[in-house]
């Protein structure tokens, strides 16, 4: 693996969809003319917010080339940017109704600083609606934070994630201070996964991608999965017809300039 794959990340597009429609069905705006999706991936979410506002010009932005490709062949009528946010945010106009992400800011750092950017890029009476998920306490996660933290791990898998996602009362104090009006949510999703490998599948395209990429060799990213992969068989039971309830929480806000 190397990078982020559209193909890998599209097998649960459903699964990944949903909180981007959710999020969408919650916007209340009339006619919006510009609308900008942060962290658009391979589209999906993209495509959700043009079928919320068909009349509004709507640009999809991602820093990955892949995604970037991908979106642009899966969805031809919709526009799509190659943009890193952490370092071109401000380059992007400053005049959009409505600026949407969906399932990426927890991989961007300095929210207190990024918050009040993304507002920038709104008119006045603008919307920022925002998804992260904040499944950090699910077995998981726990998974994969205990198992690179020991030997042999730490050696094979050179890597520890930052997580630059803040509390729910921090983005409350932010919000308060950068916006005229917002609202706050979490919705703790309960995927129906077909099998431990499903939920594997699942990881290896966002939380556990960086690790294997990390890897010092093919053997120790292989090593890593399946110690990873027996955890998961452990800690995840099957229910009586044979499926496995893979919790997720998301956490939401939608903000006005």
């Amino acid at each position: 693996m190397s990078g982020w794959n559209a193909q890998q990340y599209l097998k649960f597009k459903k699964e990944r969809t949903q909180p981007a429609i959710d999020l969408a069905a919650r916007i209340e705006y009339d006619a919006p003319a510009k609308a900008l999706d942060v962290g658009c991936g391979p589209g999906n979410s993209t495509a959700v917010l043009k079928a919320r506002f068909p009349g509004a010009n709507v640009t999809g932005a991602d820093y990955s080339g892949n995604m970037v490709e991908t979106a642009r062949k899966d969805y031809p009528e919709l526009e799509f940017i190659k943009c890193d946010i952490s370092a071109e945010l401000d380059s992007l106009p400053h005049d959009y109704d409505i600026v949407f992400s969906n399932a990426c800011l927890q991989w961007v750092p300095d929210h207190p600083s990024l918050l009040p950017r993304l507002m920038g890029l709104l008119k006045p009476g603008g919307l920022l609606a925002v998804q992260i998920p904040m499944n950090y306490q699910e077995p998981i996660h726990k998974i994969i934070e205990a198992t690179v933290a020991q030997s042999p791990w730490t050696e094979l898998i050179p890597y520890m994630r930052l997580f630059y996602t803040l509390s729910q009362e921090q983005y409350f104090d932010i919000l308060s201070e950068v916006s005229t009006d917002f609202t706050l949510w979490q919705t703790t999703y309960l995927h129906r996964m077909p099998s431990h490998q499903a939920i594997m599948d699942w990881y290896s395209s966002t939380g556990l991608r960086p690790y294997l990429d990390a890897a010092v060799s093919e053997a120790a990213r292989d090593g890593f999965y399946q110690e990873v992969f027996s955890q998961v068989r452990e800690q995840y039971p099957i229910q009586k017809k044979g499926e496995i309830i893979f919790r997720f929480p998301r956490f939401f806000f939608i903000a006005q300039k």
